[in-house]
């Protein structure tokens, strides 16, 4: 858990400003809920990622495997909830050290979320993104996501000039387009 809120804070504390002390309250709040679901990056020694193939060979999920040993790169924080009534998979952070970023690493784990999502029939995959942060709003842009019509900018254009963030998603199924890109 201190690894996580390290590097959420190292990330984005300079995207959030001053408004960093109170979103990182509400994102301590968020990392505990019971709803909380995770996918750790551990970067192993070649003998430990044997051991974890050996573990998941010999019945023991990969993901009960602990990064003992190995050396933590990021995470991806998720929860299978409902917006507009459509089943979606809600990313709530996406966070990978400087030294990984822009390697493929982000693309693959949001490839791996969306398989999650559509194999958990979810409807779509939705995630918040602070405006500022040019770099993941053109990296979502790039793997089709698009502005929801949850969004404030898109809800009441007035109202969602003075939000700092946006409502991303990307759909799986045509309900799931009509209530979350098209807002009918």
């Amino acid at each position: 858990r201190k690894y996580i809120q390290n590097l959420l804070k190292a990330n984005m504390k300079g995207t959030y400003g001053s408004e960093w002390p109170s979103e990182e309250k509400i994102k301590r709040r968020e990392m505990v809920a019971p709803e909380a679901r995770y996918i750790l990056i551990c970067q192993y020694a070649d003998s430990d990622i044997a051991k974890c193939f050996m573990k998941q060979d010999s019945g023991v999920e990969c993901a009960h495997v602990t990064c003992r040993g190995g050396r933590l790169l990021g995470f991806v924080h998720y929860r299978f909830v409902v917006e507009e009534d459509v089943p979606v998979l809600y990313v709530y952070e996406l966070q990978l050290e400087s030294s990984v970023q822009g390697k493929g690493l982000g693309k693959f784990l949001m490839q791996l979320i969306e398989l999650i999502a559509c194999k958990s029939q979810m409807g779509a995959v939705m995630l918040t993104v602070q405006k500022s942060n040019t770099d993941a709003m053109a990296f979502y842009n790039n793997l089709g996501y698009v502005i929801s019509s949850t969004s404030p900018s898109q809800v009441d254009p007035l109202i969602g000039i003075h939000r700092s963030y946006e409502i991303l998603c990307k759909t799986f199924e045509s309900e799931a387009k009509c209530k979350l890109e098209e807002g009918n």
